[in-house]
């Protein structure tokens, strides 16, 4: 069964310098391309914004999720960061 997925990344605390924080990007949306999901959405703070964040909204299979989550784990250990913040659940057309 299909699931839909939302991860969401940051750097409100400063913990990353902006070059830091353009790699763990990257190293975060080359992980998610890597499964091959059909992606909805992804879109971050405003340019100007005091902080950094992005999100992704994605659909995937149930048993890819465990794997995803592994893979994300591992990018946000390498970068020091507390959590990625990851919500999964049924879409439903209203």
């Amino acid at each position: 069964m299909d699931k839909t997925i939302t991860i969401q990344i940051g750097n409100s605390d400063d913990k990353l310098t902006q070059k830091e924080w353009s790699e763990y990007w990257k190293e975060t949306c080359e992980t998610i391309s890597d499964f091959e999901l059909d992606s909805h959405f992804s879109a971050g703070s405003n340019c100007y914004a005091p902080w950094q964040n992005h999100c992704w909204v994605v659909v995937a299979k149930e048993t890819d999720i465990p794997a995803l989550i592994n893979r994300l784990t591992e990018v946000r250990k390498k970068f020091n960061q507390d959590s990625i913040a990851l919500t999964v659940g049924d879409t439903v057309f209203i």
